[in-house]
């Protein structure tokens, strides 16, 4: 603890004094302008009154990270628990909530998945594709539904490339070898954008060799009169997985995911009205084999579908701007183990943004109601309030209930360490948060303080070491927490420089329960801190360092400390990324050990 306070004050002194000594060199920052699609009405950056992060496409290309997985892992707040290099399997936590109370969109469109949120990020994409990534903390059940227990991530994709096409090979520690070639067709009345790359390794220990092979592609028609945009990615990954599931000495396990999503979308614009419709199919495949010479000792198949459509719509009125829309959907899932399941769901939301006080003050009330065929319906209201104290300072709040419903595997699954539970009932929640933020051209603040207060809280639990684990509506869990965002922007050198802060403090009080095991909701980050820093040696010299330190509530701790060096010049850029530098000997999940310091090397050609 005092090296964390050490830290915090240190960091805080370096943010002190750039604001003091850089008054006279103002760069100019475009997330003001940032108009914000994770939401069901569109709204400046500023004008939000949620705890909001983006990332956006200049940070993505310098960040010392070279996938989705490891990129997030900078953000505070969110708690990345991978398996494995290069973000083979990992799971999502945001503010304590376990992956399955996360939501991970793409252009809008859920892509969560009814057998396990293990599988949320089976869909992270290349991050050469993606334009910026939105990231809502805090109750979500009312924007988005059930899954957006403690929020939710939108990946916006690129529109355009930037360059005709991009060619990348990467080697490194490991033995990875990373192709990648994306090319941009323009024509008239339409855009395409293709991609293709493959990513292995052999692995860093025993087990843990890798094939990921990534198709994207999107294409605009009719761009001249009413544009509509078709989307269609493939993720297929082969991989060791020693020790990730079961126990440790689990070391032959192996694993491969397939996960698709197409969709389609327009938006139809009048004076008053922006109406979106839209279409998609998502499907996730799943093979499990526990020892992978051998199949026929232990071998899990599952494929679930999800087909759907939404209609989004908003009203520009006397009173503000209304929200609306209705998303409904066919889920169905294919299993060895589970079963085979099918379920009707559809989700209607409605809101109405007002300002009074000549602007300064905005309230939003609203409701969503969900109907699931196997868990009947639910209705979470909730409200957000914002004032503008100045232009550059504001005070929020917002009010919600949330909720998700069991997975299959929570339902249903069983094995030789495990077994689901169908009598269990949904999570429900009572979340609110209190925030500042400051946004000025140079210097931006951002800070919360969150409280959700869960009931029907589902983990897996045992009452001793030798009982397997049971999925059970354990316990009621009190989550309260405070995080504060910074980011400095200045000149040296004639250059522009970036340095960001993140800090998240959480304490769980688990109550009514006497349950000494828990697999996967009583181990949060106490303590996490991140900074980051996106620095110009030279013009063409980009340095991007990344520290974090992370104490979880069992008294674990670690940090972390990432970097990445670059030479652009017009056409090609070469890169060094260094993860883990400091070699640290940590776990993030199931014991499984994580890489220690290892390099890649890039060229990046475009034409």
């Amino acid at each position: 603890m005092k090296s964390i306070l050490k830290t915090l004050c240190f960091l805080a002194f370096s943010f002190v004094s750039q604001t003091v000594f850089s008054q006279d060199s103002i760069v100019t920052q475009n997330l003001k302008e940032v108009v914000v699609r994770s939401g069901r009405i569109d709204l400046p950056l500023s004008e939000n009154s949620r705890t909001l992060i983006i990332v956006g496409a200049q940070e993505i290309k310098n960040a010392a990270a070279t996938n989705l997985v490891d990129l997030l892992q900078s953000v505070a707040g969110l708690d990345i628990r991978r398996r494995g290099a290069g973000g083979q399997q990992a799971d999502l936590y945001i503010r304590g909530g376990s992956f399955d109370q996360t939501l991970l969109l793409i252009d809008g469109i859920k892509v969560d998945d009814p057998q396990t949120g293990h599988h949320t990020l089976n869909m992270a994409l290349p991050i050469e594709l993606i334009a910026r990534i939105e990231i809502v903390k805090g109750p979500s059940a009312r924007i988005f539904g059930q899954n957006a227990f403690t929020g939710a991530i939108n990946i916006v994709t690129k529109k355009d490339l930037g360059a005709q096409g991009i060619a990348r090979l990467s080697v490194g520690s490991f033995n990875q070898f990373q192709g990648a070639v994306s090319t941009q067709l323009k024509q008239e009345n339409s855009d395409q954008i293709l991609h293709f790359s493959r990513n292995t390794s052999q692995g860093y220990r025993y087990n843990t060799d890798f094939k990921n092979n990534n198709f994207f592609a999107k294409s605009t028609f009719n761009k001249a009169q009413q544009p509509i945009v078709l989307m269609g990615t493939f993720l297929d990954r082969s991989f060791g997985a020693n020790g990730f599931y079961a126990t440790p000495s689990a070391v032959d396990q192996f694993e491969r995911t397939q996960a698709s999503l197409v969709s389609v979308q327009t938006s139809i614009a009048s004076e008053h009205w922006v109406v979106t419709p839209s279409v998609y199919w998502k499907r996730n495949q799943d093979l499990y084999i526990y020892i992978r010479n051998n199949p026929g000792v232990y071998r899990n198949l599952h494929l679930s579908n999800k087909v759907g459509g939404a209609l989004m719509a908003r009203n520009f009125n006397v009173l503000g701007t209304s929200g609306f829309g209705l998303e409904v959907a066919q889920v169905s899932i294919r299993s060895n183990n589970l079963g085979n399941r099918d379920r009707f769901q559809a989700n209607g939301f409605v809101e109405h943004r007002f300002s009074f006080l000549e602007d300064k003050l905005d309230v939003t009330p609203g409701v969503a109601l969900n109907y699931f065929s196997d868990f009947k319906f639910h209705a979470f209201p909730g409200i957000d309030f914002g004032y503008r104290v100045s232009n550059d300072f504001k005070t929020y709040a917002n009010f919600g209930y949330t909720y998700r419903i069991p997975t299959y595997t929570d339902l249903f699954y069983a094995d030789r360490t495990t077994i689901g539970n169908e009598n269990l009932t949904p999570e429900e929640a009572l979340s609110w948060e209190l925030g500042v933020a400051y946004n000025r051209d140079d210097f931006t603040v951002q800070s919360a303080f969150f409280r959700r207060d869960t009931d029907n809280l589902i983990d897996y639990v045992k009452f001793d070491e030798t009982a397997l684990w049971e999925a059970q509506n354990f316990a009621a869990l009190a989550t309260s927490g405070v995080e504060i965002n910074l980011t400095q922007k200045f000149t040296l050198f004639g250059l522009d420089q970036t340095m960001s802060m993140g800090y998240t403090f959480i304490d769980d009080a688990i109550k009514d329960t006497q349950v000494p095991f828990s697999r996967y909701a009583i181990n949060s980050l106490k303590h996490q801190l991140t900074a980051n820093t996106q620095l110009k040696l030279a013009k063409q010299w980009p340095l991007s360092l990344s520290y974090r330190y992370m104490e979880r509530t069992n008294g674990t701790s670690y940090q972390v400390l990432d970097a990445a060096l670059r030479y652009e010049t017009p056409k090609i850029t070469w890169s060094l990324v260094g993860n883990n530098i400091l070699d640290a000997k940590f776990s993030e999940t199931n014991l499984v050990p994580a890489p220690g310091a290892n390099v890649l090397f890039s060229m990046t050609y475009q034409y």
